[in-house]
């Protein structure tokens, strides 16, 4: 494979740092603040503008002066919306998940049935039954748990009437009551994932953490699990901490912007 570095063009790479800027602020920028950001002068700045102005990537607001990103910018970002897929994005992030962490990985979509994993990479087999196409117990598996924590409040609700009974091999054997289930819940959302420690299934941990699309839904669950003597529970742990930075990594690639860190 030939790494030499290829020749692009400089004026576009230039000109790319001033719509990342307005991508990023989310507002429309004065001249001024929106060449410190990019990094170049205002003198550099405007010739660029005039021309993204005039091919609709960018719009001046006449009242204001302040510039913002134009329907041209819309278009291509929703036409870019439309290609993702978010197994797809996932793939090679947990790849390198299980190979760092040297621990399962499992790529989870909220099917009919409920959490449904469609992905998973076994550096070492843990001898559990777990295979692509199996649905997780919304109540008692990790996966599950994360999903309950960040879909619609009526979903959700729906759903569990059936669960319990829909999932005999999950059953509910410590009994959760409805305060014991919810405070779990925002235990979840306030860690931004869920664990499990030895339950379901004795001797196994697991930790899951979402991806969020552009609207800001859950539109995967992302779980790492492993024998407890190998794996890392802490919330604050390195187990925990890649599950993080790569469920933010997809979710950025799916144009999740997220208000604080993810």
């Amino acid at each position: 494979m030939d790494t030499k570095p290829r020749r692009g063009i400089q004026s576009i790479e230039i000109g790319s740092t001033l719509l990342v800027a307005l991508a990023t602020h989310l507002k429309p920028m004065p001249l001024r603040e929106l060449a410190r950001e990019a990094g170049i002068s205002v003198g550099k700045a405007h010739p660029y503008l005039v021309s993204f102005v005039k091919v609709g990537f960018v719009i001046q607001e006449p009242a204001t002066g302040l510039y913002a990103l134009g329907p041209l910018a819309l278009q291509i970002g929703l036409a870019k919306l439309c290609q993702l897929d978010p197994v797809r994005e996932a793939t090679p992030v947990i790849t390198g998940l299980a190979d760092a962490t040297e621990q399962s990985v499992a790529v989870a979509v909220w099917g009919n049935l409920g959490p449904t994993i469609v992905q998973l990479v076994e550096p070492v087999p843990m001898h559990v039954n777990l295979r692509v196409g199996a649905v997780m117990s919304v109540r008692n598996t990790a996966t599950g748990r994360l999903f309950a924590t960040y879909l619609p409040r009526r979903m959700l609700d729906h759903f569990l009437a059936g669960d319990a009974a829909r999932l005999a091999l999950h059953e509910d054997k410590k009994q959760r009551s409805k305060s014991e289930f919810e405070t779990e819940l925002a235990e979840n959302r306030r860690r931004g994932m869920a664990r499990t420690i030895g339950d379901p299934i004795p001797g196994i941990n697991a930790f899951s953490a979402p991806v969020f699309d552009a609207t800001g839904n859950i539109v995967l669950a992302i779980t790492v699990m492993g024998p407890a003597t190998s794996f890392d529970s802490k919330w604050d742990g390195s187990i925990a901490a890649s599950l993080r930075e790569a469920c933010g990594q997809i979710s950025r690639q799916m144009g999740f912007i997220a208000a604080g860190p993810l």
